[in-house]
């Protein structure tokens, strides 16, 4: 990015993300549970240097803020501190010895006893703290993290904070959900030898019946490195020697949406024939491919049927749970859907790895909400502010931006359920500035990453007529509520306004169109015979006249319905406990709408509605 609006971001070297698992060189613990937990202010001038001096204990993994009934904690703006006491396994003397946060909402500090030991920026991807020279085996240590939620210009996603007349200060943002904060992942300790794989990257193709296999990996050391390919059943099928090279295994299995097989590279630390090191990296063999208007997966045509979802249930806000993990998955099942996207940030890794084994599809987005200052101008996108300039969002949330797509594909790009990239919801992509700010971050993302096609969600006031970098991707994916938003309660006038515009992308890009969002709020239990928003009725009926345009329109590649269920946002009158786009409601209780799609989507295996069979 150039003067006078910006200046060139600094490219953030990246963190490998390798996942802690259990192998026969390395251990885990996990730290979840209860902490001993306090608001900043509330608990001395620095919290980390003795026991807190709270009443108060969290539950790890969980947002805090609908925890307690103290209001000032739910609106606290700010750091708040998880505290607890950790024993260092005897066993693992002259072992090196990690401290793994999976996220820190958005911001996080972490203390061994007194000592500052990581400090982190980004609320949805991990990091991790080396402890080796500060802790020792067989004894206790103080661990104390501070989380912060505050968020402005130069923050991804971003908000502003503003103090009112009585001295409290407030946050604002332009994201349609609650700013949920907290520790609302996992918390590990793990150990590995001094000699270890640092990381490992997997890439993979087809080639008739023989699945190819790129492997990278990165150690601390200079020594001999084995890498071996196991089937399911722990079969090796394919082995080589050194940090790069290629496996082919025959007769492969591929993974496919909706029928998963994966592998594992087991990767290995040699000193001689001694074994310094093991990690085993699952892996699924498939391809991905924009090919003219189709979407490839393993060289066939592949139509998207889901949801935009959100991290939220009630009480735990966006912290994780394997109960609704499961539960949300066997409703996808049931309904007939075979992807998501990560709308709109990171998911925990635990439902990265759960897609990975039962064949669910991911576009998998940074947590790049909110870069759109003309929301303020309402639905017609009217510039009140711009939103690319030196005193909104400038080169530093650029550079923030850009960490967080490092990170993202760090984390995830081993996952053979991602088959996409999408590094912004909603951005101000018909304003000056946009393509400066976009282009930049979309060369960064194919360069680490030349394998994914890479997408952008579109707001409705960038339309194809002015819309300044859906050239720079792959694949088009739109946000729209014709029949909600605009033409509230008229399907008609709706229906007239989604075919003009649908045509008008394919006609000016000739790209794969999703549409990424598109719903209609429903209160569970509101009937009428009438097309009235709000019902139940309505928002089945929304959604029908919305698939008869998609599927007379070639180019279209999949729908996902906003939203999988309904979830918690910040206070407005325009919206009654929540967002109620949910085909499910926050308890996961179908309204009509859900046994509509069910209808719709139940057989498709990712063919379209109707559409060509033949492959590409």
């Amino acid at each position: 990015m150039t003067d006078p609006l910006h200046r060139p971001y600094k490219q953030l070297e990246t963190t490998p993300m390798l996942k802690p698992r259990p192998t026969p060189t390395r251990e885990l613990i996990n730290l979840d549970g209860l902490w001993r937990f306090g608001v900043d202010g509330s608990v001395g001038d620095a919290p980390w240097s003795s026991r807190l001096d709270t009443p108060l204990e969290a539950p790890v993994p969980a947002s805090y803020n609908d925890l307690f009934t103290d209001s000032a904690i739910r609106d606290h703006v700010g750091w708040v501190w998880y505290q607890r006491t950790v024993r260092v396994p005897r066993g693992w003397d002259g072992q090196r010895v990690v401290l793994r946060v999976d996220a820190a909402t958005h911001e996080g500090k972490v203390y061994v006893d007194d000592r500052l030991v990581a400090q982190h920026v980004g609320g949805y991807t991990p990091f991790e703290a080396d402890l080796t020279d500060v802790v020792a085996a067989g004894q206790e240590f103080r661990l104390t993290i501070g989380v912060n939620n505050e968020l402005t210009n130069e923050t991804i996603p971003p908000g502003t904070i503003t103090v009112s007349a009585d001295g409290r200060r407030r946050q604002t943002y332009l994201h349609d959900f609650y700013n949920y904060a907290g520790l609302a992942r996992s918390v590990w300790l793990y150990s590995t030898p001094p000699a270890y794989v640092q990381d490992v990257t997997v890439v993979t193709g087809l080639d008739g019946a023989t699945g190819t296999v790129d492997y990278t990996v990165s150690t601390n050391v200079s020594a001999p490195v084995r890498v071996r390919a196991l089937d399911d059943t722990g079969r090796e099928v394919a082995t080589a020697d050194g940090t790069r090279g290629t496996l082919r295994i025959d007769d492969v299995t591929p993974w496919r949406p909706g029928k998963a097989y994966l592998y594992d590279l087991v990767v290995e630390v040699l000193d001689g024939e001694d074994v310094m090191d093991s990690y085993s990296q699952p892996f699924g063999v498939r391809t991905v491919e924009v090919r003219g208007t189709k979407f490839l997966i393993n060289g066939e045509p592949f139509y998207f049927t889901g949801f935009g979802k959100h991290e939220d249930t009630p009480v735990r806000g966006k912290g994780h749970d394997p109960v609704y993990l499961v539960h949300d998955f066997q409703l996808t099942d049931w309904i007939g859907a075979n992807s998501f996207r990560t709308s709109h940030y990171p998911y925990a890794e635990e439902v990265m790895d759960f897609a990975d084994r039962h064949g669910i599809v991911v576009i998998d987005e940074t947590a790049a909400v909110g870069l759109n200052l003309a929301v303020t101008g309402g639905l017609a996108g009217r510039v009140t502010q711009r939103t690319f300039s030196p005193e909104t969002f400038n080169d530093k949330t650029q550079a923030a931006h850009a960490a967080a797509i490092r990170e993202l594909v760090a984390r995830d790009k081993n996952h053979p359920s991602v088959v996409m990239w999408c590094i912004a919801n909603e951005p101000s992509s018909n304003e000056e500035g946009a393509r400066e700010y976009f282009e930049p971050l979309v060369d960064l993302i194919r360069e680490l990453d030349p394998t994914r096609p890479v997408t952008y969600a579109a707001v409705m006031f960038a339309t194809f007529k002015n819309d300044l970098i859906a050239d720079l991707f792959d694949v088009l994916s739109l946000n729209r509520y014709y029949g909600w938003y605009v033409a509230t309660g008229d399907l008609a006038t709706a229906e007239t306004y989604l075919e003009g515009e649908l045509r008008g992308w394919v006609e000016r890009f000739g790209k794969p169109i999703i549409m990424a969002e598109y719903g209609a709020d429903a209160m569970p239990g509101l009937h009428s015979v009438w097309d009235q928003p709000w019902t139940e009725e309505y928002q089945e009926d929304y959604l029908a006249m919305n698939h008869r345009v998609f599927d007379r329109n070639e180019a279209f590649v999949g729908e996902q319905v906003w939203n999988f269920a309904d979830f918690q946002t910040s206070n407005g009158i325009h919206r009654v406990d929540g967002n109620r786009k949910g085909i499910f409601t926050r308890d996961r209780r179908p309204k009509a709408a859900a046994h509509a799609l069910r209808r719709r989507w139940t057989g498709l295996n990712g063919r379209k509605p109707g559409g060509d069979e033949r492959p590409a």
